[in-house]
């Protein structure tokens, strides 16, 4: 039995589908039993749990041998760094006497040493506390989500113009949640000595103005790039709704990616799904 935190996310689902589909048995983990019903999780076993109540979270992963790690990303109106380590530190102690012979986490590229930088700094944190207790765990560290743009969907269908936080013929790379369910299926069906760190990317890297010609050719309208200046990042965010301390952290994640410091990957493993793939099915 594979245990997956997130399981009615993007990532967890595709998890969850991919093992599904190789005949695995699935138990998501979800604090709202509502999303029981949604597509991506039909034929799993559900578990209600908070992943703050640490001993319901360890009675959960107890009845699974395996199981795939997703900080949640926290409610940016609040402080997001303290949240998601709040997040890990509880899922962590759920670890402790659960009995699991692998974990396999959800983690990012370019994670760093460091504060206050989202979840570059959390998910590092997470990393080395995995690494450093006793269950066999394997990191898989991924791109930027292609799913990120399409929440820009209607904005751009409506006026046209594509908000970017990053130069438009910046190079990055991005991945579909397809293949990072896939990655992550793989690596919890594989043996125990399948662990470290694995990158994790889409089959070849876009630019802000390739995102926009996508949404060209879906939505069947002329697309611009319109780019957030450097300096004005954390007062973007805030008009996004998001409090002083989130909106340093994105800054932070965001700049980091702009310096080029996030590319880190060394023989990165290339999912299947193009930009435009994931676009024309999502988008239809």
């Amino acid at each position: 039995m594979h245990i997956i935190l997130g399981g009615t996310g993007q990532v967890g689902s595709a998890t969850v589908r991919a093992l599904l589909n190789e005949g695995e048995k699935v138990t998501v983990v979800t604090r709202d039993k509502d999303r029981r019903a949604e597509p991506g999780v039909a034929g799993a076993r559900i578990a209600e749990a908070d992943i703050r109540d640490v001993e319901t979270l360890r009675g959960v992963l107890r009845t699974g041998r395996r199981a795939f790690l997703l900080n949640p990303p926290a409610n940016p109106s609040g402080d997001t760094d303290e949240e998601e380590r709040a997040n890990m530190t509880a899922i962590l102690a759920a670890l402790d006497g659960s009995g699991l012979e692998k974990v396999v986490l959800q983690s990012t590229y370019g994670a760093f040493e460091g504060d206050r930088c989202g979840d570059l700094t959390v998910l590092y944190a997470f990393e080395q506390a995995l690494l450093a207790q006793p269950i066999p765990a394997a990191i898989n560290r991924g791109g930027y989500y292609m799913s990120n743009w399409v929440g820009m969907a209607e904005l751009v269908k409506e006026t046209g113009r594509l908000p970017s936080f990053f130069p438009v013929d910046l190079s990055i790379p991005m991945v579909a949640p397809y293949d990072l369910g896939s990655a992550a299926a793989r690596r919890l069906m594989s043996g125990v000595e399948d662990v470290g760190i694995e990158h994790i990317e889409g089959p070849e890297r876009y630019t802000a103005n390739h995102v926009a010609d996508v949404f060209a050719i879906v939505l069947k309208r002329d697309v611009d790039v319109q780019e957030t200046p450097r300096e004005a990042l954390e007062e973007t965010f805030r008009s996004f709704g998001f409090s002083d301390a989130a909106a340093a952290s994105y800054a932070c994640m965001t700049r980091k990616v702009i310096d080029g410091k996030t590319d880190t990957a060394n023989a990165p493993v290339r999912g299947e799904i193009s930009l435009d793939e994931y676009f024309a099915a999502v988008l239809g």
